[in-house]
């Protein structure tokens, strides 16, 4: 595995994994985490023959961390900048929570881009109730309980942000040091700009003729997450939808039947024409 870097065009330096050889496919993690989260999918989707590259978001990871630009079509175009700088063609699209927004914007707006998009643990659409998404809570009282808390305390906010969302709460201590560690390299500046992004960001007209076929890989026990929109999201999308018994993290909490789906989800392929 080589860890190198991508230049945008606003002179940003996106950190990459890319290891592998054979049809390509981009990892994007999820709020504050990094490409480190997919560790294992990075080895199981080499393995399996595939060309791997998972990014680190502007101002997560070992990506550099500017003031602003986190705003989802900056993130997308940051996305498309590394599948065309990597020379990755075709691509399927694995995207987590923020992530997952982050690769709807893009197989939306690059069908030729994309040959499958998975969206693990988000419905890419919306992470909040909106008017043409009625599902979960109002984003603005969650929103601004994290963001004074962000300011107020960043260490033990981080803590529990990335450990409350497993089943049943927090993980094991040493996976929750873990996740704890990766989150803390994102900074207050960053990871405040991508939190309003995640909250407030809507985009259900991009489920209008999307092309591409599509695979959510959701815990119904995933706190963060609305079982009742993901169904919503297939439904309009006549898109495969596989739920398992954990919280935010599937990859983590059910390492196996994560791979077997994400696999699957990879290596979808058009099933009409549009």
């Amino acid at each position: 595995m080589t860890q190198q870097f991508v230049r945008t065009q606003d002179g940003i330096r996106i950190s990459v994994r890319d290891v592998g050889d054979g049809p390509g496919v981009l990892l994007i993690h999820g709020w504050s985490l990094s490409g480190e989260v997919w560790d294992r999918q990075i080895r199981v989707l080499a393995e399996s023959g595939h060309r791997v590259v998972a990014m680190d978001l502007r101002g997560h990871g070992r990506s550099d961390a500017p003031l602003d630009g986190y705003d989802i079509d900056s993130l997308y175009r940051d996305a498309l900048e590394v599948i065309e700088q990597r020379g990755l063609g075709a691509t399927a699209l694995v995207g987590w929570s923020l992530g997952g927004m982050v690769a709807l914007r893009l197989a939306h707006e690059c069908p030729d881009l994309t040959r499958s998009l998975v969206l693990v643990a988000t419905n890419g659409v919306a992470a909040a109730r909106f008017a043409n998404f009625p599902f979960g809570v109002r984003p603005e009282g969650p929103l601004e309980s994290l963001l004074a808390a962000e300011h107020a305390d960043r260490i033990s906010l981080r803590r529990q942000a990335v450990g409350d969302p497993f089943k049943g709460g927090a993980p094991d201590p040493h996976i929750l040091d873990w996740l704890h560690r990766i989150s803390l390299q994102t900074p207050s500046w960053a990871a405040r700009a991508a939190l309003r992004t995640l909250m407030c960001t809507e985009q259900t007209h991009l489920l209008e003729n999307l092309s591409v076929p599509v695979t959510q890989i959701i815990g119904t026990a995933d706190p963060a997450l609305s079982v009742r929109g993901a169904r919503w999201v297939r439904e309009r999308l006549d898109s495969t939808l596989v739920g398992l018994d954990v919280g935010h993290y599937p990859m983590l909490e059910c390492p196996d039947d994560f791979d077997a789906a994400l696999l699957r989800g990879v290596s979808a392929v058009r099933s009409r024409v549009t």
